[in-house]
């Protein structure tokens, strides 16, 4: 693989992110088709259902796609799903060469497709850019190497490390312009997460406010026509209840889809059959076995949502279901906004978790910082964790 591979593949990589607030479950895909140098086809995966990136690029280079290279960010699929096999589509179009970034950690796939390929005789090259790959689909992979998604925790903090008044009033810490970037974080989320106790604080909707193309421009993505023919997909919303407290007249219960996560012992009382009224599903975990306060096995919460294809898990909450994610080890990214203000000695902490000794610390790495008005945001992963775009 020489340069002119590596630029190819940074414009699939490219294309893939095109993706990235409406392919959910799906992995964020891109493909260009390539001949004597030039480009002749070039496709994104938009959605889950649609054709793939790669079937998309075969018919926009229609038979110019003979003999040429196929640059694809994922390895194609080679099963039927909810659309047929991409290798037997680069087949039938008589492609020579593909080159593949990475290798498709979806055990239906993996190697499979690659395999499929050469069997045809057709070259196949892969791991070009393949940490870039990997970086696209930070929650697709995790939830296929790992069996559980990728846990994104959302803050906005004052300059003295505060999230709130000790009453719980919060609104507003940060500004216009950090809140309108959390719209892309939540908008690329399979669900939001929250506790109850956020929710009778702030009463909030932990929704998506902009259409596709909104979301596109915002992020600095190429313009697509397609976008625009898309509805605004809006992740599903999760509320940690142990004591369902929420009211039945939430914002939150509002609109999309809304699981409300319990005991057992609580779905079975009057205020479950209360919120079910309201649209809510109410969802039973297991109790945290090393807790007596009667809080949720987050773990099983996240094994559940494994199953239900939620690749990227967008955590707005408070220190106490913040502290408990980040005490059992399952925050995989911090995105904090921290804003010039001060809210004092009595202002709740950004996560409960008291932590003895310095030898203890939790250590982080900043990846990213950008100012954002007079807020700034920085993206912090533990330390060993790869990084996501």
């Amino acid at each position: 693989m020489n340069a002119a591979d590596r630029e190819w593949m940074h414009r699939a990589l490219m294309l893939a992110d095109c993706g990235r607030f409406t392919a959910d479950p799906n992995p964020r895909v891109g493909c260009v088709i390539v001949r004597d140098g030039h480009e002749v086809g070039v496709g994104v995966h938009w959605r889950a259902g649609e054709a793939h990136a790669e079937v998309n690029a075969l018919q926009a280079a229609g038979d110019a796609a003979r003999g040429a290279t196929a640059y694809v960010s994922l390895e194609p699929c080679n099963h039927h799903g909810r659309t047929p096999p991409c290798t037997e589509a680069l087949i039938a179009a008589g492609v020579g060469r593909v080159v593949i970034a990475m290798e498709d950690p979806d055990p239906r796939v993996c190697g499979g497709g690659a395999d499929r390929l050469r069997a045809a005789g057709i070259a196949v090259e892969t791991g070009l850019l393949e940490a870039e790959a990997r970086a696209l689909n930070p929650g697709f992979v995790q939830r296929m190497e790992r069996g559980r998604p990728w846990v994104r925790i959302k803050s906005a903090i004052s300059l003295d490390g505060r999230t709130a008044m000790a009453s719980g009033e919060s609104q507003w810490i940060t500004g216009e312009a950090a809140r309108n970037d959390v719209q892309l974080w939540r908008a690329r989320a399979g669900a939001i997460l929250t506790g109850s106790g956020t929710v009778l604080a702030d009463d909030p909707q932990l929704n998506v406010r902009r259409s596709p193309t909104e979301l596109a421009a915002a992020a600095g993505l190429p313009e697509s026509p397609r976008l625009a023919d898309l509805p605004v997909r809006q992740p599903l919303r999760l509320i940690v209840d142990s004591g369902l407290r929420t009211p039945p007249t939430a914002r939150i219960l509002q609109g999309s889809p809304t699981w409300v996560l319990t005991t057992e012992s609580a779905a079975a009382g009057p205020a479950a059959d209360v919120l079910r009224g309201r649209g809510a599903d109410l969802i039973v975990l297991p109790e945290a076995a090393e807790d007596a306060a009667g809080h949720l096995d987050l773990q099983a919460l996240l094994a559940e949502l494994h199953t239900r294809e939620i690749n990227e898990l967008h955590v707005e909450a408070g220190p106490g279901l913040a502290g408990a994610l980040a005490r059992a080890g399952l925050v995989d990214e911090w995105l904090v906004y921290q804003a010039p203000l001060l809210l004092g000695s009595g202002g709740r902490p950004m996560v409960d978790w008291d932590i003895g000794r310095m030898a203890e610390r939790a250590e982080l790495e900043v990846v990213e910082s950008r100012w954002l008005g007079e807020t700034l945001r920085l993206r912090a992963l533990p330390r060993g964790v790869p990084n996501s775009l």
